[in-house]
């Protein structure tokens, strides 16, 4: 009787994204914690490899819209998971901001994301300038060094172009390793990533680095779960999934599906169909609720083809037909598409993702508002062609140079060497309203809605009601 061949099993790990990502993605970050708790100690028994659950825009929308403290949210939620790994999304030398931040800050960030409770960090650049993430996996190591927690998780924001080929990911894939951070993550935000390109992105990088590698993709354009079967089947060791309430559109392929396409096979993910129903029950009237007030607007939940037609985010597509509508330019739609690869190409073929996305995409509606090509700059175009974004993978064309910034010389150091350390500064700047540490970090990063939000949680300890106060003249009833 011939012997029969065991396969060895791969189970392929999931990070679950419904507390960050999709709901980011799917109704405006607006999902708040009290909402999330409930859920936790059964999320809590699934074996997740981590669950995404901060960053990105979530700090920002908790201050702004939700009138919640972040951090008391990663601590809330720190408290209730005892056995699944927490991340975050982390801007680079940004953190959560738009704008750099000088190396103090950096490190003080990074500090308290971890001792507040977060697992994994994982960072990424607009540019996919590698200067621009070393402060935050240096301030990673150094602390995973001293308290033994701390994961440094490098993304590559995925693009397509003449310059993006498979020697151009294995070699920052080699230095992203001897950089010493601790994993590598695709990241592709605008769901471009098909699926025999993603076995063959795969494979070419796993040629070239030990390091674990996790795939992150949107529904999008329609063939996310496509590309996580032959991802995985190609070797990547982690995908990105999001609880089925809370997927597809531009967010992820559902978690069930994913675990369910993959049982039996050696890429089992072992998680219990069961559990994962309970937490899909407990978030679907959420869902319903978010589609029924309007938070959840049904066309995100369709495939949009432009996306692979275009090489466009989703997100960035919506930016520009808001901005032509307010110059009654609609019209010029079509104009504005086919002018956006040409910006990108002057501008050294950046990936299209925050900030760089809205960079292209404005100056791009620019270009055709005004009938001539760079007429008008933003401030914003200006500054990436001054190298204060960091280094583009392609040059940029010299002839927008000279007409945007001429005679000006663009640099070529990593543009945080020019900050100044900024914590010092900040303590001082909003001193009266500091009740911990972590509030000069919230300050830095938004200073204005900060102090809103220092404000309101002042009104809501003294118990005062901010509807009836009178805020100008300081007078505030109890």
């Amino acid at each position: 009787m011939a012997e029969q061949t065991v396969q060895a099993k791969k189970p392929v790990k999931i990070t679950e994204t419904v507390l960050r990502d999709a709901h980011q993605s799917l109704i405006a970050t607006r999902m708040p914690t009290e909402l999330m708790l409930p859920i936790v100690s059964t999320m809590d028994k699934v074996g997740y490899h981590s669950v995404e659950c901060w960053g990105g825009a979530t700090f920002d929308a908790s201050l702004r819209f939700l009138k919640e403290d972040p951090w008391d949210r990663l601590r809330k939620l720190r408290d209730g998971f005892k056995n699944t790994k927490l991340q975050m999304l982390f801007r680079g030398q940004n953190i959560l901001g738009y704008s750099p931040y000088a190396d103090d800050v950096v490190f003080n960030f990074v500090e308290k994301s971890i001792a507040n409770g977060i697992d994994i960090i994982r960072i990424f650049d607009c540019f996919n300038d590698l200067r621009n993430l070393k402060a935050a996996v240096d301030a990673t190591n150094k602390i995973k060094v001293l308290e033994g927690r701390g994961h440094a998780q490098i993304a590559l924001s995925y693009t397509l172009g003449d310059a993006y080929t498979l020697d151009y990911w294995m070699n920052i894939a080699k230095e992203i390793e001897e950089m010493g951070a601790d994993s590598i993550c695709i990241k592709d935000m605008a769901g471009l990533l098909v699926p025999y390109k993603a076995a063959e992105l795969v494979s070419a990088m796993k040629s070239a680095t030990k390091l674990p590698i996790q795939l992150h993709t949107h529904y999008t354009s329609g063939v996310a779960s496509m590309t996580y079967l032959k991802a995985v089947e190609a070797g990547v060791d982690v995908i990105d999934t999001a609880i089925s309430p809370f997927a597809m559109g531009t967010s992820q392929p559902a978690t069930e599906v994913m675990v369910e396409t993959f049982r039996g096979t050696e890429y089992d993910t072992g998680y219990d169909q069961k559990l994962l129903a309970e937490i899909a029950d407990y978030f679907r009237p959420y869902r319903e609720e978010c589609l029924a007030n309007g938070l959840m607007n049904p066309k995100v939940l369709g495939v949009d083809i432009k996306t692979l037609m275009y090489q466009v985010p989703g997100g960035m597509l919506s930016n520009m037909v808001s901005q032509l509508k307010e110059q009654h330019a609609e019209d010029k739609y079509y104009d504005v598409l086919e002018e956006i690869p040409r910006v990108r190409k002057d501008l050294g073929e950046p990936p299209l993702v925050t900030p760089s996305s809205q960079i292209v995409g404005t100056q791009a509606v620019m270009n055709v508002l005004m009938g001539e090509r760079y007429k008008v700059a933003t401030e914003q175009t200006k500054d990436v062609l001054r190298g204060k974004y960091g280094k583009t993978v392609k040059p940029f064309n010299p002839e927008v140079v000279q007409k945007v910034i001429p005679g000006e010389e663009t640099i070529t150091y990593r543009p945080a060497d020019d900050i100044p350390p900024q914590m010092e500064t900040l303590e001082k700047e909003m001193a009266e309203w500091k009740q911990q540490d972590e509030d000069v970090l919230t300050y830095a990063l938004f200073p204005q809605v900060a102090v809103d939000f220092f404000k309101y949680r002042q009104a809501q300890q003294e118990k005062v009601d901010m509807t009836v106060s009178d805020t100008k003249n300081g007078a505030y009833p109890v």
